[in-house]
C-alpha cells in the first residue's frame, strides 16, 4: 500500500456548516482508522484546513474513499490535494 498525504483547505464561509457536520466527519475518520487506512489526521491551528495521512492501494482507491467523507459529500472543502508520500526517517517512518 502507498501512503498519501492529503491536504484539505476550507473556506471561511463554510465554517458554521462544517461545525454542524464535524461529528459525522470525525465518525467517518474513526471508521477509516479502525480499518487501518487512516494513519493520522488533524486540523491546522489557524482553521484554514487539515492534513490527513492515508494508506491506499492507489490514487483512484484513495479518491473513492475521500469522496465518502461527509465534508466532501456536503461540499465543505474549498479544495483538496493528495500526493503519494514516502516516509524514510523519523519515528513514524518505521510504522509505514
Amino acid at each position: 500500500m502507498t501512503v498519501f498525504a492529503v491536504e484539505y483547505l476550507y473556506d471561511v464561509s463554510t465554517a458554521a456548516r462544517r461545525d454542524e457536520v464535524r461529528a459525522d466527519h470525525r465518525g467517518w475518520l474513526a471508521s477509516i482508522a479502525e480499518k487501518g487506512l487512516l494513519l493520522a489526521s488533524g486540523p491546522y491551528e489557524d482553521g484554514t484546513g487539515a492534513l490527513l495521512l492515508f494508506k491506499a492501494d492507489d490514487a483512484e482507491t484513495l479518491d473513492t474513499l475521500l469522496a465518502q467523507d461527509p465534508f466532501a459529500v456536503e461540499g465543505l472543502l474549498a479544495s483538496s490535494s493528495a500526493v503519494a508520500w514516502n516516509p524514510v526517517s523519523g519515528p513514524l517512518a518505521s510504522q509505514f
